[in-house]
């Protein structure tokens, strides 16, 4: 376990001096909130974080992929800047927007870029500005089964989408046979899982079904679960909860929830062989990525049809969502000072022992001058 900690750790660091590396999964600890004082390790980082004038409280709520990244931050950001307490909570991305537009805090994270009506309503409590998307994390969105006796599955986005859409109902069906040759795949009933909330995973997810299988995937992209039929439950965690703990699930995820003993999909596309669900898979196809926000926003566009081998095509980029002008005063010096050590080379650092990548070297840059300029 410690050699994997420290090969994680080169990992990441090499990965911040390499352009177009990107790449995150998401993490499900129950735990938020602020920890004082740290290990030796967060003392030894501590040393490295610039606090300026930041005190106080610090609100700040959605994408529950991001959860893990966060209370890595959290823990060694408050190691060093005590007189901050930091509350982040995974709300999911919609409600985290919901509650940023509101004025309930001081930045968001979510797992889609800003929609036009969503900056609109930024400007409400942005004071002549409006809110930004900074990429800090991105990954892979594993698919997650539970089907007794099998250990490895294979599948593609028509597939996919007609078992998330209750067109194929049994694990025994003539179209998963087909592409897994040799396996015996039981007469079970499937149980497909989707969230309750409003995510960006479901965004993500939905659009690379739309983008791999239109012909059979004819609901419109979004944060909202639009098929029926299905079961749901609240947050990754819980739909992650639910295939572990139900004979015949599947559902969709940020990777590291798949870290407790889950089989997850390997995702049948135009390359020779099916992709496995892993960062560095994910980062195949995420490192072509562009940036097509204007101003300060610094959205991207991604990738869901990658033909490369080795590329896994379902993949989400979470965003700091934070006032480019027009920043609460009394929050603003721990906003830039907590969102400057996440785009940190120390920050970036943080996220392979929490199972996520760093940012690409050029989008890394572009958040640091960006945090800086905030008003």
């Amino acid at each position: 376990m410690k050699l994997q900690r420290m090969n994680r750790r080169a990992l990441a660091l090499g990965a911040l001096a390499v352009t177009g590396a990107l790449a995150l999964t998401a993490c499900g600890s129950d735990d938020t909130g602020n920890s004082e004082g740290g290990d030796a390790s967060a003392t030894a980082q501590a040393g490295n974080i610039d606090c300026g004038d930041a005190k106080g409280q610090l609100q700040a709520s959605g994408s529950s992929a991001q959860k893990n990244a966060i209370d890595a931050w959290v823990k060694q950001y408050t190691a060093a800047c005590k007189d901050v307490q930091i509350n982040y909570n995974p709300t999911g991305s919609g409600a985290g927007i919901t509650a940023f537009t509101q004025g309930q805090t001081a930045f968001a994270g979510s797992d889609s870029a800003l929609k036009p009506e969503e900056v609109e309503a930024s400007k409400k409590v942005c004071t002549d500005g409006q809110g930004i998307d900074l990429p800090m994390v991105g990954g892979p969105i594993a698919v997650g089964f539970n089907v007794p006796g099998v250990d490895t599955l294979a599948l593609d986005a028509p597939t996919l989408a007609k078992i998330f859409d209750n067109k194929i109902t049994k694990w025994n069906d003539a179209a998963i046979a087909k592409l897994n040759s040799g396996v015996e795949l039981p007469d079970l009933k499937i149980q497909a899982f989707h969230r309750s909330d409003e995510s960006g995973t479901t965004d993500n997810f939905t659009k690379y079904l739309k983008a791999a299988a239109p012909q059979d995937w004819k609901y419109e992209p979004g944060k909202s679960w639009e098929a029926q039929g299905g079961q749901s439950a609240q947050g990754s965690s819980g739909v992650a909860q639910q295939v572990k703990q139900t004979s015949g699930a599947i559902s969709y995820f940020e990777l590291s929830y798949a870290s407790d003993g889950i089989q997850t999909v390997d995702i049948k596309t135009e390359a020779t062989e099916p992709v496995k669900a892993t960062i560095e898979n994910a980062t195949a196809a995420i490192g072509a990525a562009k940036v097509v926000g204007t101003g300060k926003d610094l959205a991207l566009e991604l990738d869901y049809t990658p033909s490369a081998e080795g590329a896994y095509p379902i993949v989400l980029v979470t965003y700091e969502i934070v006032c480019d002008k027009g920043n609460k005063a009394d929050t603003l010096p721990a906003t830039k000072s907590f969102l400057n050590y996440m785009a940190s080379e120390e920050g970036q650092g943080q996220l392979a022992d929490a199972g996520y990548a760093p940012m690409p070297q050029e989008i890394i840059t572009k958040v640091r001058e960006t945090v800086s300029s905030l008003s």
